[in-house]
């Protein structure tokens, strides 16, 4: 797979472990920045990254800043995305089965290198289940599309 990333100033060491084990899983990375822990804007990464997976220029993104909830809200703007901030093992995997993620996003001042490690690679690991999965992540993306109402 092609893996886009994109960190802010807080999650630019973070990703760096990241990039490491995505790679050693065999897949692509493609690193859209920051490239130093100098400060700059959450959203200018996580929408890059976002919009890359939602035009099929990746298969799937993984964002860091600080909490991970500024990137995660920014990909979630992008039409198409799915993206879930994971701290834990159980959510990596359950964000995967049952709602076929396709942006992953963490913090670094959350978890340690080693957690987020492990994170990524069981949500790049884990396929979604579909079933009734599936009927249900539609009708969120319907939604955005205008065509489902509650």
């Amino acid at each position: 797979m092609k893996i886009v990333i994109g960190s802010d100033h807080a999650g630019y060491h973070l990703k760096g472990a990241i990039i490491d084990v995505v790679k050693e899983l065999g897949h692509e990375i493609v690193d859209v920045g920051t490239d130093s822990p100098d400060s700059v804007d959450y959203a200018d990464f996580g929408l890059q990254a976002a919009e890359m997976v939602a035009n099929k220029e990746a298969d799937r993104g993984i964002v860091i800043c600080g909490t991970g909830i500024g990137m995660s809200i920014s990909a979630n703007k992008v039409k198409g995305i799915r993206c879930a901030l994971v701290h834990d093992l159980f959510t990596a995997k359950a964000t995967r089965e049952h709602n076929d993620t396709n942006v992953l996003a963490m913090g670094e001042r959350v978890i340690g290198p080693g957690l987020a490690q492990e994170i990524a690679k069981t949500w790049l690991t884990t396929e979604f289940e579909g079933g009734r999965h599936e009927r249900r992540i539609m009708k969120v993306m319907n939604y955005e599309d205008g065509t489902y109402h509650v």
